[in-house]
């Protein structure tokens, strides 16, 4: 679920609404039976691989997304005592100090990625902050969504970067922001700044405004591994910093929208797309991690993707089709159309939805769901596209 919940299963709720019904209704039942949800279940036994408790973004987006019939009380019920188990992976830590320390040993798994869970934990729990404001259960959202800003207490302003922090509040010292180190899962430091799709715009105030967020945004993919670095077999598909190879990069290359500069995006993603996916045996840049890898693929070919994917939104990159369709469950037709678009034209000039301009830089899970036809006009020169997209922020 670390890799799978960021675009494949907001995927299925298009492609596979009835069997995302039976996932939920799964992660159910293994609650009623194990006390939380799965992590990564494997033949029917949890092998509590890799971080965070990510059944809860797949419940709740099937449960914003109005999908299937399973108990909703009970699924909340289920997210919350996931959330709250004081001895399991270092959540009772996180609870009482707003992070997880680098220098306390958790003896239930072996790895420390304390600073990787800290920012997954935030991103859940403003999942579950979102599903009871909902419901209704306000008490409950403003506990979570008070919790879901944790992120900031990893931030250190003097290196502008997320970094690991002792049980007295000190950060690591000696922090390299390109470095591999056992506080920060399957990435580095640059990797895993990112990880706030919840609040993006909270992020761009982290680091100083919009200016600054753009020059470190920029340096993501252009700040390039030596030559003779020996990175971990996990970093593939580099574009500077940027690995496509691996989950945690993939919303980033999105984040040019929340600025103003959509044509970065566009650039970026028309790269990926063409020089990081190809039609041979070895055609991924990295795992394909149960989906993850191909569903980036999918929603990018589309031109949008799920930069946080419980918000029911979907930022604008650029269509790699003249012309797509999405069958939906209920019987409408989603259609993408881009009669100019090749390797050269990948710069959105205007969109028209249903044949009226539009000036947002995403798509909306209602514009879907109701078979609009999305009219992209391509050139192949920059272009701003729309206003800077609206974050919905706790």
């Amino acid at each position: 679920l670390w890799d799978t919940y960021r675009a494949a299963h907001p995927l299925f709720t298009y492609t596979e609404p009835e069997r995302v019904n039976d996932m939920v209704k799964s992660f159910i039942a293994f609650y009623e039976q194990n006390g939380r949800l799965p992590v990564w279940n494997f033949y029917g036994s949890e092998t509590d691989m890799m971080i965070g408790y990510h059944a809860v973004p797949v419940i709740v987006d099937a449960y914003l997304k109005g999908i299937g019939d399973f108990d909703a009380k009970k699924a909340l019920d289920a997210c919350i005592a996931t959330a709250n188990l004081d001895n399991y992976r270092g959540i009772g830590l996180y609870k009482e100090l707003g992070y997880i320390p680098y220098n306390v040993t958790d003896h239930y798994n072996a790895e420390n990625w304390s600073l990787s869970k800290t920012l997954e934990y935030a991103f859940d729990d403003y999942c579950i902050a979102e599903m009871a404001k909902k419901m209704g259960k306000q008490d409950i959202a403003d506990e979570f969504y008070k919790r879901s800003q944790n992120y900031k207490n990893v931030y250190n302003p003097a290196t502008s970067f997320m970094q690991p922090r002792d049980d007295k509040g000190t950060f690591i010292k000696d922090f390299k922001a390109d470095d591999y180190t056992p506080h920060i899962c399957e990435s580095n430091g640059w990797q895993y700044f990112w990880s706030v799709q919840h609040d993006i715009n909270g992020l761009i105030d982290l680091v100083g405004g919009k200016n600054r967020f753009a020059e470190k945004l920029d340096s993501m993919f252009t700040y390039h591994p030596a030559a003779d670095d020996e990175l971990p077999i996990f970093s593939t598909g580099m574009i500077g910093q940027y690995a496509h190879g691996n989950e945690p990069s993939h919303h980033v290359i999105y984040l040019f929208n929340a600025i103003g500069h959509e044509n970065r995006t566009q650039e970026y993603v028309a790269k990926v797309m063409n020089e990081l996916y190809k039609n041979e045996p070895a055609g991924l840049c990295g795992n394909e991690d149960c989906g993850q890898m191909s569903a980036w693929y999918v929603f990018s070919a589309m031109g949008f993707y799920p930069v946080n994917p419980v918000s029911g939104k979907y930022e604008i990159g650029t269509p790699l089709f003249r012309e797509m369709q999405l069958h939906l469950a209920n019987g409408k037709t989603f259609t993408v159309l881009a009669p100019k678009v090749n390797k050269e034209n990948i710069y959105i000039q205007s969109i028209k939805i249903d044949g009226k301009p539009y000036d947002k830089t995403y798509l909306t899970h209602e514009q879907i769901m109701s078979g609009a036809t999305v009219e992209f006009e391509m050139s192949n020169t920059p272009k701003a596209i729309g206003v800077i997209f609206e974050e919905n922020n706790p």
